[in-house]
């Protein structure tokens, strides 16, 4: 079953840190247990984000490889 995504960022084109931190104000503004996505064609991204992710101990529910770019979707759990 796909995640219900609460919102989505598109962030491609846009360089380091810009994803992650497009993705951090996303969050911010969601409510515990919402679901955000950012699409990403930063390689730096595949790193920065699971690795951010992980430090704030919240879920990488998926990282999916388009080609182009990655789609994240990161659950807010606390």
């Amino acid at each position: 079953m796909a995640e219900a995504v609460k919102q989505e960022i598109d962030a491609r084109g846009s360089a380091c840190p810009g994803p992650l931190m497009e993705l951090i104000r996303g969050i911010k503004a969601s409510s515990v247990g919402d679901a955000v996505a950012v699409l990403s064609s930063d390689p730096g991204s595949n790193k920065d984000i699971p690795d951010w992710v992980d430090k704030i101990g919240y879920e990488l529910v998926s990282n999916e490889d388009h080609g182009e770019y990655h789609r994240f979707v990161v659950r807010k759990t606390k």
